[in-house]
């Protein structure tokens, strides 16, 4: 190591261990605040929309997700690729859907003719319910009654948005049905087929794609919409804890499986302005971000240049007795990084030791998204290196405007 590296960093520890402790300590506190400024607000921002992915993942297309091409209204030779999958040794389970679309109608048998008709349009959904559950954990996001079980013929499941008391919007684009609770009859259209429904449980969810879908047993939809045959319209596949997804994926694209159907990953299967929020939340975080970094930058050196103003005399001494101006250049560049190592030290265990645990276990709680902190450990280290050359700059530009003035005038006091 040069010498003047190391009498350096010998004055920069001789000089922190002989600050004032509250000194020390503030400064320690910005750095700290500042750490947190850069990866909590961007982690936050990016959070809002990772919560909604994370949830359509969860409760929607789960790890992989195999439907219908664009032309076709179904996933042809379904069970035998329902099969294909089920062999793969990285599935943990699978949830083949029929869905369709269809018209909901409440109030029909007091409605006078004069009267509008009590509507709303939504997806139709049928499912195996223990499979749907095996996947997704449906249950969960039940809000009053309960989800579907085997053997539940002519009752249906309802996402809030089809309701009225949930959803109290009064708009002609988007209608809801009135009045209508557990045990409630409503009458079920698809296509040319009418049928008397009892609604068994509603459920609440920040996935649109469950929040506007009604949910029947399969079999019983399936002799609605005529499909014999046995092919669904989409199926989620959740992998085993580990497995990759567009390993799965390629894999049944290899089979053939793209041939009669689309092929996605739960990422492949995001729209592309999902994509574009996340990229335009990650800039608004680091920009306000780079804020707190200016605030640190400037504290750092307001702190080293009233520091080396108050010790110009022993600057001088010490430049008198032969240390090089080098050397005490050095010394305070490292106290410039200690204060930020240490202040980063303590905000990495306040961020992977708290917050992040602590927002995963309650989430923020969006009207769309349960909101996480985004905090990935490269990125977070990338914010401690521009933090450290921050403040290293910020500790070097006012003790080089010091040092650089003539010893005797320093040693007399002289400016």
């Amino acid at each position: 190591m040069p010498i003047n590296v190391r009498i350096g960093l010998y004055l920069a520890l001789r000089q922190v261990r002989r600050a004032s402790f509250w000194t020390t300590g503030l400064i320690i506190f910005v750095m700290v605040l500042t750490f947190l400024n850069l990866v909590v607000v961007s982690g936050i921002l990016v959070g809002l929309i990772q919560g909604s992915i994370d949830q359509v993942r969860t409760k929607y297309t789960s790890d992989v997700i195999v439907s219908a091409l664009n032309d076709k209204k179904f996933i042809e030779n379904s069970p035998n690729i329902i099969a294909l999958i089920k062999s793969l040794p990285e599935v943990e389970a699978v949830t083949p859907r029929y869905r369709e679309s269809g018209v909901l109608e409440a109030n029909y048998k007091t409605r006078k003719d004069t009267d509008k008709a009590n509507t709303a349009p939504g997806q139709i959904a049928g499912v195996d319910p223990l499979a749907e559950e095996a996947v997704t954990g449906i249950q969960k996001d039940i809000v009053e009654g309960s989800f579907l079980a085997p053997g539940d013929y002519d009752q249906v499941v309802l996402g809030h948005y089809l309701l009225k008391q949930y959803v109290p919007i009064e708009t002609p684009a988007f209608s809801t049905l009135s009045n209508v609770g557990i045990g409630s009859k409503i009458r079920l259209k698809v296509g040319d087929v009418t049928r008397e429904v009892t609604v068994k449980g509603i459920l609440k969810s920040k996935v649109d794609e469950i929040a506007l879908r009604t949910f029947m047993l399969d079999t019983q939809f399936r002799s609605m919409i005529g499909r014999s045959d046995g092919n669904v319209t989409e199926i989620a596949i959740k992998l085993k804890k580990g497995a990759d997804p567009a390993a799965v994926r390629d894999a049944l694209k290899l089979s053939g499986v793209d041939k009669n159907a689309k092929v996605q990953t739960y990422e492949d299967a995001q729209p592309k302005f999902l994509k574009d929020i996340v990229a335009t939340f990650g800039m608004l975080g680091n920009a306000f971000s780079s804020i707190g970094l200016v605030v640190a930058s400037i504290t750092i050196f307001i702190v080293i240049f009233i520091n080396a103003i108050t010790r110009r005399k022993y600057i001088g001494i010490l430049k008198g007795i032969g240390i090089h101006g080098r050397a005490i250049e050095f010394s305070y560049v490292f106290q410039s990084i200690f204060y930020a190592l240490f202040g980063s030290a303590i905000g990495l265990a306040l961020v992977y030791g708290f917050l992040v645990p602590s927002f995963a276990a309650h989430p923020i709680d969006f009207p769309f998204s349960d909101g996480i902190l985004v905090a990935p450990l490269g990125q977070t280290f990338i914010r401690v290196g521009l933090l450290v050359g921050a403040t290293l700059i910020a500790g070097y530009i006012p003790a080089w405007m010091i040092i650089r003035k003539n010893t005797l005038d320093s040693i007399l006091g002289r400016n």
